[in-house]
């Protein structure tokens, strides 16, 4: 299983969900979008639909449709989508990731105590492969 972290800078993480998405989503995968808060689930979905040249269908767990989701937004990590890739929106590590083929741990400033821990944590976790991507202006690179 490979994790991204990934630590925002220069754009929220409701610009850069929907950039995951549309990787996600060309590589042949469904995504899972968790957050443990409303508000930015729902600002991710609005940047998911208004993204720039094309929208990226989804919808927040609880409906009746969660299992034709290619996006799925929700507080929890179960895939009722079917999602092999998990992007944890919150900067919140949650263990179920390791269950998912890619999980994407989107951080900012708040978080990134946290994630440092994780990245640690995962060190010299069999079967994980972890990159870490930072901005470089408007583009994304791995760092060391």
């Amino acid at each position: 299983m490979r994790v991204d972290f990934y630590q925002l800078s220069r754009d929220p993480v409701e610009a850069v969900v929907p950039l995951l998405a549309r990787a996600t989503l060309k590589a042949g995968e469904r995504l899972l979008v968790v957050s443990a808060d409303e508000a930015q689930r729902e600002r991710i979905s609005r940047g998911l639909w208004s993204m720039p040249g094309t929208f990226l269908a989804n919808g927040h767990s609880g409906g009746a449709d969660d299992a034709e989701q290619p996006v799925l937004l929700s507080d929890q990590t179960e895939p009722a989508n079917g999602a092999a890739y998990l992007a944890l929106a919150d900067g919140t590590w949650r263990e179920a990731a390791t269950g998912f083929d890619r999980a994407f741990l989107l951080f900012d400033e708040e978080t990134v105590a946290a994630a440092r821990k994780v990245w640690s944590g995962l060190r010299n976790v069999e079967g994980v492969e972890r990159h870490f991507w930072k901005q470089d202006g408007g583009r994304w690179i791995e760092a060391g």
